[in-house]
């Protein structure tokens, strides 16, 4: 049975990870997270940071919904 994980960065779905041997593969959803598709990650944790952190560079914002609510 194989395992999938939606990965979201920037309040959108950056793209998701399917478990196979050795860790997680990242399948992006978003053009801006191109550059780490395909890419094997030991956790799903570090595929999500490596999203967020691509995120954050093409100048989206992860706290943008929770202002959005203050």
């Amino acid at each position: 049975m194989s395992e999938a994980y939606l990965i979201e960065a920037a309040g959108e779905a950056a793209g998701v990870v399917i478990r196979e041997r050795g860790g997680f593969r990242f399948f992006a959803s978003a053009p801006q997270y191109q550059s780490i598709e395909q890419q094997l990650f030991r956790r799903a944790a570090d595929a999500e940071r490596a999203a967020r952190a691509l995120g954050r560079a093409f100048g989206a914002n992860d706290n943008l919904r929770q202002k959005a609510w203050r």
